[in-house]
C-alpha cells in the first residue's frame, strides 16, 4: 500500500458504507480537489481503504490568488503523501462562466486520467449540492429526468464519475474537519450573486427556511428528486421494452412502437439511441427532443439533423445515425 500520512476522519467509514459497493479499494481512484471542506473531507476518508490514490486539481484562474492556493494544495498533498496533478485553465468567456468553467474542468479531467491511467474520478458532491441542483433544474424547466439531478455513478469523456458524499450533510464534513483541526479553502466565487446556484444557497433556501422551519428547503427539494428519481426507473423501463438493435452505422428501433409510446418514454429511447450511437454520457438536449416531436408529429417524413447525428424514419424503423466520419465511443 502507499505510504498516506493524512489525517483520519473516524466518520469517513460510516460516509463510504452508505456510498454502497461502487467504491472498489482495489482499483485506482481520483479525487477532484478544489481544496474547499466537501473535496478535503472526500479526499482524507478515501485515502483510508484506497492504496492508490491521487488527487486532481482545476485551477480555473478566476482570482489573484488562485496560483497562490494551487501551490498550498501542492504542498499539503506533499505532506500527507497523495500525488496532486493541477491544471491551469485558459481564460474562460465572461458570459455563461459556470458551464464554459464545467466544461473546460471535465476537459482537463479527461486529460489527467489518460496521463494517469486513472478512469474512476469521485467527485465531493454533497446532500446540499443536491437539493440547490433540484431546484436549479426545476427553475430552468427541467422535466423528470432533470430532476433526477445528480447521481452517484456516470460515465462522462471516458470517465467514472463517483460521488459517494451525497447523503452527507455540508455541515458534518466541515465538523469532521473541525474536529481534527483540519483547515480548507474558501472559494470567494461561492459568494458571488451573479451565479443563480449561490442566489439560491444563499437566498432563496434561506428565505424558505425563514417562511417554514430550518432546513425545510433542503428536505423539500430532496423529497421532489427522490420522486422523480423513481418516476424516472419506471420511464426507463418501459423505454427499455422498446427493442433496441444496433445497426451497421447506428442504431434503430420500430418506428410503430416508438410512435406509440408517451411523450416521457419516447424521449427515454431518444435518449438511449443517442447513447448507443454517440457514446455512453451523451444526452440530447430540450431543443432536440422538441425538434423530434414536432418532425413526429408531420409524420417523420425525410430525416432530422441533430447535432452529431441524423435520425431516420425507414420503413418501420426509427434510425439514428452519426454524421459522416464520427466514431462512436463505445
Amino acid at each position: 500500500m502507499a505510504a498516506h500520512h493524512a489525517p483520519r476522519l473516524p466518520q469517513a467509514r460510516r460516509w463510504l458504507e452508505q456510498a454502497g459497493a461502487t467504491l472498489d479499494p482495489h482499483l485506482p481512484i481520483a479525487v477532484a480537489l478544489s481544496g474547499g471542506a466537501d473535496s478535503t473531507a472526500l479526499l482524507l476518508a478515501l485515502a483510508e481503504r484506497h492504496p492508490r490514490i491521487e488527487a486532481w486539481h482545476v485551477d480555473h484562474g478566476w482570482h489573484a490568488d488562485s496560483a497562490a492556493q494551487a501551490a498550498w494544495l501542492a504542498r499539503r498533498c506533499r505532506r500527507w503523501g497523495i500525488p496532486l496533478r493541477t491544471v491551469r485553465l485558459c481564460s474562460l468567456p465572461p458570459t455563461n462562466r459556470e458551464a464554459a468553467a464545467r466544461q473546460a474542468r471535465y476537459a482537463a479531467f479527461a486529460g489527467m486520467a489518460a496521463q494517469s491511467g486513472i478512469d474512476r474520478l469521485a467527485l465531493a458532491h454533497q446532500r446540499d449540492d443536491q437539493a440547490e441542483t433540484v431546484c436549479l433544474r426545476l427553475l430552468q424547466g427541467a422535466g423528470v429526468r432533470g430532476c433526477t439531478a445528480m447521481r452517484p455513478v456516470r460515465r462522462r469523456d471516458g470517465l467514472i464519475l463517483l460521488r459517494p458524499l451525497l447523503a452527507q450533510p455540508a455541515a458534518e464534513l466541515r465538523r469532521a474537519l473541525r474536529a481534527r483541526a483540519i483547515d480548507w479553502l474558501e472559494d470567494p466565487s461561492n459568494h458571488d450573486l451573479t451565479l443563480r446556484r449561490n442566489r439560491i444557497r444563499h437566498r432563496l433556501f434561506p428565505a424558505i427556511d425563514r417562511a417554514t422551519e430550518p432546513g425545510y428547503a433542503t428536505a423539500l427539494f430532496l423529497r421532489w428528486q427522490r420522486q422523480a428519481a423513481r418516476l424516472q426507473r419506471a420511464i426507463e423501463r418501459q423505454a427499455e421494452a422498446i427493442p433496441l438493435r444496433r445497426e451497421p452505422d447506428g442504431a434503430s428501433v420500430s418506428w410503430r412502437q416508438w410512435r406509440a409510446a408517451a411523450r416521457p418514454i419516447r424521449a427515454a429511447v431518444l435518449q438511449r439511441l443517442a447513447q448507443a450511437v454517440c457514446g455512453a454520457g451523451v444526452c440530447l438536449g430540450r431543443r432536440h427532443i422538441r425538434q423530434i416531436e414536432a418532425w413526429r408529429a408531420e409524420g417523420g417524413r425525410g430525416g432530422l439533423d441533430l447535432s452529431r447525428s441524423r435520425l431516420i424514419h425507414a420503413g418501420d424503423r426509427l434510425i439514428l445515425r452519426l454524421k459522416g466520419g464520427m466514431e462512436a465511443t463505445r
